[in-house]
């Protein structure tokens, strides 16, 4: 299994959060890569509510995943998708149209893709009952359907965005996978299909139960008593 104790490469996450953030914080995005090529890490488990005093300057915007490889420090799932691919030569063809192809879907899941689709989670997990929320919702509703459409159109005629399975599918799957609560799949059947072909995996399932048997209620907010 890739969590060893003394591994190079440190993957830092939370020891707990709300049960409907439980499996998917985005310290899932490195652990899946690392679990598709069998690369060591070490898992560093930080509280979300009582982060350490000197948080931000390991992560500027205070969230997780952080990753350390030897001297090299990085934050944002990307960055660290790229970082491990490019170390390990695995996941990112070396060089040309291919590459560039999987490049150019690893950004579009973090810029044309999610941000669409954290506007409609905003919405209907923080602000259901808020006026202003009723008056949007429609809105990012058809805009996210338009990203979704064209994605769907993509991925019509392959399995995965780049040919071959690839960091740009770890990001692009693992951004999907949020919109199940929202039904924002319902009507895009290839994007279904796709997010099934990858939560399959094998290299998926172990991540994802690594990341599930770090929480721990122990470390959930005590609540005062009426």
């Amino acid at each position: 299994m890739p969590v060893t104790p003394d591994a190079d490469i440190e993957i830092t996450g939370y020891n707990w959060v709300p049960p409907f953030a439980a499996g998917f914080v985005r310290d899932l995005r490195a652990r899946w890569f690392c679990e598709e090529v069998g690369l060591p890490y070490r898992q560093r488990l930080i509280s979300v509510m009582d982060k350490p005093a000197d948080w931000r300057s390991e992560q500027p915007f205070g969230q997780v995943p952080v990753l350390r490889d030897g001297e090299i420090h990085l934050f944002e799932s990307g960055a660290i998708l790229l970082h491990l691919a490019e170390k390990t030569g695995r996941l990112l063809p070396a060089a040309g149209q291919a590459r560039a192809d999987v490049l150019s879907w690893l950004f579009s899941a973090y810029n044309s893709v999610e941000p669409v689709q954290f506007e409609l989670t905003a919405i209907e997990v923080f602000n259901s009952d808020k006026e202003w929320a009723r008056l949007r919702r429609p809105e990012v509703q058809k805009n996210l359907h338009k990203r979704h459409k064209a994605l769907g159109e993509a991925l019509a005629h392959r399995d995965w965005l780049g040919g071959d399975f690839s960091i740009a599918d770890i990001a692009m799957v693992s951004v999907l996978r949020s919109s199940a609560p929202l039904d924002a799949l319902g009507n895009h059947p290839t994007l279904t299909a796709y997010v099934e072909r990858g939560t399959a995996r094998p290299a998926f399932q172990r991540a994802l139960a690594d990341q599930m048997a770090g929480f721990d209620d122990r470390f959930a907010p005590k609540r005062e008593k009426a």
